[in-house]
């Protein structure tokens, strides 16, 4: 079958987990025989970026263009909230990237159309898919849909105004997006929030959590002597809770060590930290192959997050590898963490409790580390393995009817 792919973001050009699981499942359908194409975006590099091109043949053809806009999607953390607000809007109604979009599908002529995170890229591009009359699979993998930062916080309550603004952004970008004819769902969190909002009443919803990673991670043998081990990995954020968790370090009564992996807004604040307090080591961004020695020696990993999470890459890492994680239960994270089995959930934007969370672990870690087997298996039923099994057959039904 030829599958082409769409993506606002492709490896390497990389903010989080949404982008490598497409990667996974692009190359992974390459892997069963599958004739796959990418299309994405790239940084602003003279005139003829602005026009999609082959650039990358790898396992699968990828073709890459800069979309008409303000600035790069990788760049909006430089720009004020005004600016950002008008490249949303140019995101929003501009036809360009969407026939940039159709010279490609028309080009290659697949069968079927995977799109993922389409913020970035286009929110008009299935205009052109719907118009070619091309079968379509769309994942969902946050809130942008309703939200255009993508960033709804827990228990936060809107101004009227913004309110009447998210209503009007929510009514425009149904109009634009369409019906996809299969919607794909990595939690059941988000398919409930999108059908509470009216988004694709006219669409078959399907709740697959996201492939984890093939693990590279040798089984834990036993855990090292001295402090409690702690690890953040991800965007060093406000949002991700990144201050919340350092605050822990002034009223945990236990010995701990606070790990930072990754890159973001926050990333000086983290390393001047590291400098002037030994229980904080920052990492920097960190590959697959370095995060799987961090995770060998870590007694948990955590992710306390402030906004609604969908179902986080760095979690099916985190278990997959035999560590359980603290996280906040919030979004589809409760989805994925058994409280007291593979990890503990928490209360979100609590601090207090993030501390009781992190002394409680405190006192059952070699209870976790002798559970090491059963974490790792916790996620077993995420294989890509079993995800391809039924995304094929999902496309194959597709494809016959079309």
């Amino acid at each position: 079958m030829k599958i082409a792919l769409i993506s606002n973001l492709y490896p390497p050009m990389s903010r989080g987990g949404a982008e490598r699981v497409a990667q996974r499942i692009a190359q992974e359908l390459h892997t069963r025989g599958h004739d796959i194409c990418v299309i994405s975006t790239m940084p602003f590099d003279g005139r003829a970026s602005l026009y999609p091109r082959l650039r990358e043949v790898n396992v699968e053809r990828i073709y890459r263009f800069y979309p008409k806009n303000l600035y790069y999607i990788l760049d909006d953390f430089r720009f004020p909230y005004p600016i950002r607000a008008f490249w949303h809007l140019i995101d929003l109604y501009s036809r360009s990237a969407e026939r940039a979009v159709e010279i490609v599908l028309t080009q290659e002529r697949p069968d079927i159309v995977l799109t993922h995170n389409l913020k970035g890229i286009s929110l008009r591009i299935p205009q052109a898919v719907q118009r070619l009359q091309i079968p379509w699979i769309h994942t969902i993998h946050d809130v942008q849909l309703s939200v255009p930062s993508g960033l709804l916080f827990y228990d936060q309550d809107l101004p009227p105004w913004e309110q009447v603004l998210r209503s009007w952004y929510e009514r425009t970008v149904r109009h634009a997006f369409g019906q996809p004819n299969v919607v794909i769902s990595p939690s059941r969190f988000l398919a409930d929030f999108y059908h509470a909002r009216g988004f694709f009443h006219d669409s078959d919803i399907q709740v697959i959590p996201n492939p984890a990673p093939t693990s590279r991670a040798a089984i834990r043998q036993s855990r090292l002597s001295g402090p409690i081990r702690l690890l953040f990995a991800g965007q060093l954020e406000k949002h991700k809770g990144v201050l919340e968790l350092v605050s822990v370090l002034d009223n945990v009564s236990l010995p701990i060590e606070l790990h930072f992996a990754g890159e973001g807004t926050l990333a000086s604040f983290i390393a001047e930290r590291s400098h002037s307090d030994a229980r904080i080591t920052y990492h920097g961004f960190v590959s697959e192959e370095p995060l799987q020695h961090l995770l060998r020696i870590m007694d948990a990993v955590v992710v306390p997050s402030l906004c609604y999470e969908n179902s986080p890459t760095i979690i099916y890492e985190s278990l997959q590898a035999g560590v359980p994680v603290i996280a906040s239960d919030i979004g589809g994270v409760g989805e994925l963490i058994h409280h007291g089995e593979n990890g503990l959930l928490v209360r979100p934007a609590d601090p207090k409790a993030l501390v009781q969370a992190i002394q409680k672990f405190g006192d059952q870690v070699d209870q976790f580390w002798a559970r090491t087997s059963k974490i790792r298996a916790s996620v077993s039923d995420y294989s890509i393995e079993r995800y391809l099994d039924r995304l094929e057959e999902i496309m194959h039904e597709l494809v016959s009817n079309s």
